[in-house]
C-alpha cells in the first residue's frame, strides 16, 4: 500500500503536526443508511501506518443502490484484505493495539456512523490511551477533491481515508 506519510504532507504548507499526538484518520464503507452493516474500513495514521480490510459477511440485500453501482465494484483492489467479520475484528484489534499510546492517538472521522460502526467492529470502545474527534468541519473539501483527482477511489473506504488525512486542516 502507498506510504501516507508522504500522501498526508504532499502539498501542505503548514509546517509539522503535533509532537504530543498523532492523528488517524477512519472511514467506512456500509450497505445502506437503514441496513447500515460494514462493508470496509480503513485507518490512515500521519504516521504511515494503514489498516484496511473488507467483511465478507455484510448482506448484499441491505445494499442501496448507490453501494452496489459505486462502493461494491471497488471491493477487492487489495488482495488478501477480505474476510470475515470476526477475522477483520481480530486484526482490527491486533492493529489498534500495536498503536503506541505515546504520542497519544487521536481517531479521527468526518461521519458518526463511522465511529460506530468502528465501535460494532471493535465490540466496545477505543483502547486506553486512544482519543476521538470529529473532523468534519476541518476537511478541506477542495484538497480531498484533488486528492482524489489524482488518484482516484472515492467513496472506497481506503482512499477517502487517504484523502481526508491529505486534507485535513
Amino acid at each position: 500500500m502507498e506510504n501516507i506519510t508522504t500522501v498526508a504532507a504532499m502539498g501542505r504548507n503548514r509546517g509539522p503536526r503535533s509532537p504530543w499526538k498523532i492523528r488517524y484518520f477512519l472511514d467506512t464503507e456500509f450497505t445502506d443508511f437503514n441496513g447500515f452493516q460494514l462493508i470496509s474500513i480503513a485507518i490512515v495514521g500521519e504516521d504511515g501506518r494503514e489498516f484496511y480490510g473488507e467483511s465478507l459477511d455484510f448482506e448484499r440485500p441491505l445494499c442501496s443502490d448507490f453501494v452496489r453501482e459505486v462502493v461494491l465494484p471497488q471491493l477487492g483492489q487489495f488482495p488478501g484484505r477480505a474476510m470475515p467479520f470476526t477475522q477483520l475484528r481480530d486484526e482490527l484489534q491486533a492493529w489498534v493495539l500495536g498503536v503506541p499510546v505515546k504520542p497519544r492517538p487521536v481517531l479521527c472521522y468526518d461521519f458518526q456512523g463511522d465511529f460506530e460502526l468502528l465501535g460494532h467492529l471493535l465490540d466496545g470502545p477505543l483502547p486506553r490511551g486512544w482519543k476521538n474527534e470529529n473532523v468534519a468541519q476541518r476537511i478541506d473539501v477542495q484538497r480531498f477533491s484533488e486528492y482524489i483527482a489524482e488518484h482516484g477511489g472515492e467513496h472506497h473506504a481506503l482512499h477517502d481515508a487517504r484523502a481526508n488525512a491529505f486534507a485535513f486542516r
